[in-house]
C-alpha cells in the first residue's frame, strides 16, 4: 500500500510540475503579423466610371487560388465589354519562410483589399508584412526595379553605437553572399542580435536579385544611419533588419516562434518521460504488494 500511495503521490506532483510549466512556457507566436500593412502604391488614374472592370477580380481569384501552391506567381486577366476590352497584369510573392496555408492567407488578405485601399485605380501595391500583391492595367509605365517605393527605420540609436554598425553589417554581408545561392531570393540572418532578411521576387535571376539587395543594402545604411530597425522595399526586392540587444521580445519574430516550439517539444518529451517514470513505479509497487503477499 505505502508503494502505491508514493506512486499516487509521485503522479500528483509530476502533474503539478507540468502544470507549472506550461504556464510559464513562451505561448505560439501568432500569425496576425504577416497581415500587417507596410505601405500601399496606388496609381493616380482611375479607371471609366470609377469602377473596376470584372478582370480585377478574376485576377484577384487567380492569384489567390495560386498561393495554395506556390510563393509567387504572376498572369494577366482580361475582360471584354461593348466598349472596350481591359488587360490587367499582377502578381503575388509571399515571404519565404511562410508555410503553404500563411501563404495563402496572406496573397488573399492583399487582393480582397485592393478595392478599399486603392478604390478603381488603374494600379494598385499591397505590401503586407507576409507578402505583397500587385496589379497594373497594360500599358502601365514601369520603374526600375531597384527603384526605392517605401522605407521605414526605428527610432533611437543602435545601442552599440561602431560596434552596433559592425553587427548590422556583418549581418547585411551575410544576406547579399545568401541570396546568391538561395531558392526563391529569401534569406534569413543573424549575427549577434542583429537579425536580417532578404526578399527578391520570384522570376529575379541570381545575379539581378544579388543586385537589388545590394541596392537595398545601401539605401538602408544611408537612410536609417544608426537607427535600431528599418526596412527598405524597392520594386524588386526588400531587405529589413532588427537589432535586439536584450534578446528577441518574448513570443516576437521568427525567433520566438522557433523558442515556443522548441519549448513544446521539451515538454511533450518531459511529460512523456514523467509518464514513463510513473508506470514503472506503479508497476514496482505493485510487484513489491505481491511479493509482500
Amino acid at each position: 500500500m505505502m508503494g502505491i500511495r508514493r506512486a499516487r503521490r509521485f503522479l500528483f506532483l509530476a502533474a503539478v510540475a507540468v502544470a507549472v510549466l506550461l504556464l510559464h512556457a513562451p505561448p505560439p507566436a501568432s500569425c496576425a503579423d504577416i497581415y500587417a500593412l507596410i505601405y500601399k502604391g496606388c496609381a493616380n488614374q482611375s479607371f471609366p466610371g470609377g469602377v473596376a472592370p470584372a478582370s480585377i477580380a478574376a485576377l484577384s481569384a487567380t492569384l489567390s487560388a495560386q498561393s495554395a501552391s506556390a510563393k509567387f506567381y504572376k498572369t494577366s486577366s482580361s475582360s471584354a465589354s461593348t466598349a472596350s476590352a481591359t488587360s490587367v497584369f499582377g502578381l503575388f510573392q509571399c515571404r519565404g519562410d511562410l508555410s503553404a496555408t500563411d501563404c495563402a492567407a496572406c496573397v488573399s488578405r492583399a487582393t480582397s483589399s485592393w478595392p478599399g485601399v486603392c478604390g478603381a485605380s488603374v494600379a494598385a501595391r499591397v505590401q503586407l508584412a507576409g507578402c505583397l500583391a500587385l496589379y497594373e492595367v497594360s500599358g502601365f509605365p514601369q520603374v526600375s526595379g531597384i527603384q526605392m517605393l517605401f522605407k521605414t527605420c526605428g527610432t533611437g540609436g543602435g545601442g552599440g553605437g561602431g560596434d552596433f554598425e559592425m553587427r548590422r553589417d556583418t549581418a547585411f554581408a551575410a544576406l547579399e553572399g545568401g541570396v546568391a545561392t538561395s531558392s526563391g531570393g529569401f534569406v534569413a540572418t543573424s549575427y549577434q542580435a542583429v537579425y536580417a532578411m532578404a526578399q527578391c521576387e520570384g522570376d529575379l535571376s541570381t545575379g539581378d536579385c544579388s543586385q537589388c539587395v545590394t541596392q537595398a543594402v545601401q539605401h538602408v545604411e544611408v537612410e536609417c544611419g544608426g537607427a535600431p530597425s528599418g526596412q527598405v522595399y524597392l520594386d524588386k526586392c526588400y531587405i529589413s533588419y532588427s537589432y535586439y540587444p536584450h534578446g528577441v521580445p518574448h513570443g516576437g519574430g521568427a525567433g520566438g516562434q522557433q523558442t515556443a516550439k522548441t519549448v513544446a517539444i521539451v515538454l511533450g518529451g518531459a511529460v512523456g518521460l514523467g509518464f514513463v517514470v510513473i508506470c514503472l513505479l506503479f508497476a514496482r509497487s505493485l510487484v513489491k504488494k505481491k511479493d509482500d503477499y
